[in-house]
């Protein structure tokens, strides 16, 4: 069983997520910080509930989710992990021995808890999202009552479609945590997302 800790950080209030196993390993999704507060309010907890940060994840490689990747890197001393569709957002920012490519059915391992990642491009080329016991972190795919933009260079309509699928099919009871905004049930998007209606 995961503990899930959020924190809104950035100018764009992207979810960051800090994912941890009772052995006290963890990871961070999405660390989109802009300012010292936003920093201060993520290590202030990993120090306080004694967390030894495995990886680091970006969801997709837009600036609001990978802003705070190399201060965490640097702090933690953890790779980087991205698909590898969207790793050219990262080359030009991250040593190659420290950035991990993920592809569709990679496991993302800490303590006794895994996270396997599917692919969910549609909003970029190389979007993920990662699901383990009961959650999904569906980043910029799937919101809460919405969808991610698809009119961003490398956006598919097609691909978003595809991906939407593949997210909704999961059980009804699992929990959505997005990029943005609250957090959900699959089953309260299949009936209440007006987006979905074209999937």
């Amino acid at each position: 069983m995961v503990k899930i800790k959020s924190f809104i950080v950035g100018g764009l209030s992207t979810n960051c997520y800090i994912v941890s196993d009772l052995e006290k390993e963890a990871i961070i999704i999405d660390p989109g910080i802009e300012t010292h507060n936003d920093l201060s309010k993520i290590t202030n907890y990993i120090k306080e509930n004694s967390l030894e940060i495995k990886v680091i994840v970006n969801t997709h490689g837009h600036s609001d989710h990978i802003s705070g990747n190399i201060i965490i890197q640097k702090k933690y001393n953890c790779p980087i992990c991205i698909h590898e569709k969207d790793a050219p957002f990262l080359e030009n920012l991250i040593e190659s021995s420290r950035l991990r490519r993920l592809i569709e059915g990679d496991i993302l391992s800490f303590g006794k808890s895994n996270l396997e990642i599917i692919s969910t491009p549609g909003h970029t080329p190389g979007g993920i999202s990662l699901v383990g016991e009961k959650v999904v972190f569906t980043g910029d795919t799937l919101f809460s009552k919405g969808i991610g933009r698809m009119d961003f260079p490398g956006g598919s309509k097609i691909d978003m479609k595809k991906s939407l699928k593949k997210i909704i099919a999961l059980p009804e009871k699992y929990i959505v945590y997005p990029g943005h905004g609250s957090s959900s049930t699959i089953g309260e998007e299949k009936v209440g997302n007006p987006f979905l209606n074209w999937v």
